[in-house]
């Protein structure tokens, strides 16, 4: 939201000031295009509730420096020599007071807002008794604008340590995230610390007071001055990546819908109604994002039957009809899945999304199946173009779905999401063994 903020003002104050513009359109796109790749750049928008101010400071100096940069070399690049080199000094001091008192009105105001009104918490356990997880417990306590909301610490050093007693614990309570210091733990510990998380959406972080631990591939942040270590780092918990994936999910989706869909929608109403009796649309209720239920849209492919929530179609399914077997194998059936991108609870890529009796089965009976939630479901993902789409037949199907699904996750990229969306269509025109 605050990167759509700052590209209103920086495109809207132009016209504030008699700058000149003789290329309007190229103007804007070359100052969003250079706006978007330096906030990337800078992590400008990268701000968390315990960064400090003068970080936020540096970010906004750096941020500025760059924008400055590229907008006086708009004028040589693209040989404007009738712009107002005075009136452009105008409008970048405008945009920056603009956008820099901004982020640091919201910066305080969420401060203030968790502090004083305690809101936006998150509930947080301690795993480890020692000086540094002392020191971190003193910042979750006195530091409450923060909005950590400490329950409990637990020791494993004692002898009333208990894994058992501390998962229920940490799942009854509603805990948000956990931070375990390493030095305390046996190896057993951490995995089933790690284990856990994954499986039931926790976020966990390590104090590092084991010097071991700096030889991982791990992120750094500092919570005050206590070093915290982040075990998973998800790209599209980056508001810059998601904004973009955002951005484009609801483009695409706009084009099927109004190009596609506007006059697919018509014939198929006819099509499947002929056929046989019942909706067009066929709507389920399955997981998405942090495991929440939403529904699914599809073209009606079964015949209308009680156990279509409960049992999913198998190979020569007799519940299939004619024209349901022809838009399965063609996954035109997932076409109105597009208008879900559009309302937000899909997106165009990702992890596919599950019946919700099948993920209460999945969760407990794959490692890590839960991790699939932290993204948004997608129509078509990485795992369905590496062949493992449709039916669960044997238990490597889902156990290859969710490494293929947890890879996509740690590695997610724009250009590994448009490789997916080729091979998709690529698939689906030549047909696939499993679409039915």
């Amino acid at each position: 939201m605050s990167l759509i903020m700052d590209l209103l003002v920086i495109n809207l104050f132009a016209y504030f000031l008699p700058i000149n513009l003789e290329e309007p359109v190229l103007f804007h796109i070359y100052i969003t295009g250079g706006w978007v790749i330096f906030s990337l750049r800078n992590g400008f928008y990268r701000i968390h509730r315990y960064t400090k101010v003068p970080i936020i400071f540096r970010k906004i100096f750096t941020q500025f420096f760059y924008f400055f940069l590229i907008l006086f070399a708009f004028i040589g690049f693209f040989k404007q020599p009738l712009m107002s080199r005075y009136a452009l000094a105008q409008y970048f001091a405008l945009v920056m007071l603009t956008v820099g008192i901004a982020k640091l009105v919201t910066y305080i105001f969420l401060m203030q807002y968790r502090g004083n009104l305690k809101g936006n918490l998150r509930n947080v356990v301690v795993i480890g008794k020692n000086k540094k997880t002392d020191q971190l417990i003193s910042v979750f306590k006195e530091r409450t604008e923060f909005g950590y909301n400490f329950l409990k610490q637990f020791s494993p050093s004692t002898l009333e340590f208990d894994m058992i007693e501390t998962l229920n614990f940490i799942k009854q309570n509603k805990v948000d995230e956990i931070y375990c210091s390493i030095s305390e733990l046996k190896n057993e510990e951490l995995t089933a610390f790690i284990n856990f998380a994954d499986n039931n959406l926790k976020t966990l972080k390590f104090i590092p007071d084991n010097k071991n631990i700096f030889a991982k591939k791990l992120k750094f942040e500092y919570y005050d001055y206590i070093p915290v270590l982040s075990l998973r780092d998800i790209p599209l918990h980056n508001p810059i990546n998601a904004f973009l994936k955002r951005s484009f999910d609801v483009i695409f989706s706009l084009i099927i819908i109004f190009g596609l869909l506007s006059w697919l929608i018509p014939l198929l109403a006819i099509i499947i109604t002929v056929e046989s009796k019942g909706p067009v649309f066929f709507r389920q209720s399955r997981n998405g994002i942090d495991n929440r239920e939403f529904y699914c849209y599809k073209f009606r492919s079964m015949a209308p039957n009680k156990d279509a929530d409960n049992h999913s179609a198998t190979k020569n399914d007799m519940r299939i009809t004619k024209v349901g077997k022809f838009i399965r194998k063609t996954s035109i059936d997932e076409l109105p899945q597009f208008y879900n991108v559009l309302f937000g609870t899909m997106s165009v890529v990702g992890p596919r999304p599950h019946m919700v009796k099948h993920t209460n089965e999945y969760a407990t009976s794959v490692d890590k199946y839960m991790v699939r939630h932290f993204v948004k479901p997608g129509i078509t993902g990485l795992a369905q173009v590496r062949g493992y789409r449709g039916e669960i037949e044997q238990e490597m199907d889902i156990l290859n779905r969710t490494k293929f699904d947890i890879f996509y996750i740690e590695n997610w990229s724009m250009f590994l999401d448009l490789k997916i969306m080729v091979q998709t269509v690529l698939n689906a025109i030549k047909g696939e063994a499993k679409a039915y």
